[in-house]
């Protein structure tokens, strides 16, 4: 395990380095230099407390943000977001807290959305993708018959539908029991690991932190 806020050796480029980004609205500093790289395969815990900038850098990467200064690269190509859009063709999935599955559409169509939306849509990778999260008997409900857990496995799903380099995750089980966070956790990173891609999760539970590769600290807008 690598120790909170180190840098693990590494050969070749990293999938996702950032270096010296800052960010500020009005009077306040929300990130005042922050670095890491995460590498393909890798899954990264990004802790603070509230107002530390964890939120603020997720939403740097996905395009909701754009960063005042310093740089960001990812699979070694320099990058600035304006848009959410522009995030995601550059290779960027999202899960969100709150989940934003679109109530109107079946688990099936939720599952497809977003690759369908940046022309990635693969129906196999998406057939293996409702094996792998055990969503098989549930194509045809909607978001509200399913239970926390079986929402966050569509969510997880439908970001990864479209094979990202990269994928953000803002507490995405937050709203879980310990046995249903872990689990879903479990399968997120195993469908990181047969993909490639890098993934870094917001979350404040050390003990979750504790399991994933690395683990990284936020403070008043710094690597702590």
């Amino acid at each position: 395990m690598i120790e909170q806020g180190s840098i693990a050796p590494f050969s070749g480029t990293p999938l996702l380095r950032v270096e010296g980004v800052r960010k500020r609205f009005g009077g306040v500093n929300a990130l005042r230099g922050v670095g890491l790289e995460i590498l393909s395969g890798e899954v990264h815990a990004l802790l603070g407390e509230n107002g530390a900038g964890k939120s603020t850098l997720i939403k740097i990467l996905s395009g909701v943000h754009v960063h005042d200064g310093g740089s960001i690269e990812i699979d070694g190509k320099p990058v600035s977001f304006s848009s959410p859009a522009q995030s995601r063709d550059a290779g960027v999935a999202v899960v969100y807290q709150d989940l934003s599955l679109v109530e109107s559409l079946s688990v099936a169509d939720n599952l497809a959305f977003q690759s369908r939306i940046s022309g990635k849509h693969d129906a196999a990778w998406q057939n293996e993708l409702t094996e792998r999260l055990g969503l098989g008997a549930l194509l045809r409900r909607y978001p509200e018959q399913l239970s926390g857990g079986q929402q966050q496995r569509v969510a997880i799903g439908r970001a990864l539908a479209s094979k990202p380099l990269l994928l953000l995750a803002d507490e995405p089980t937050g709203n879980l029991d310990e046995d249903t966070a872990d689990e879903v956790l479990k399968l997120a990173r195993d469908l990181v690991a047969r993909t490639g891609c890098g993934f870094l999760m917001v979350t404040h539970s050390e003990r979750l932190a504790a399991t994933l590769d690395r683990h990284v600290h936020l403070h008043a807008g710094l690597i702590a």
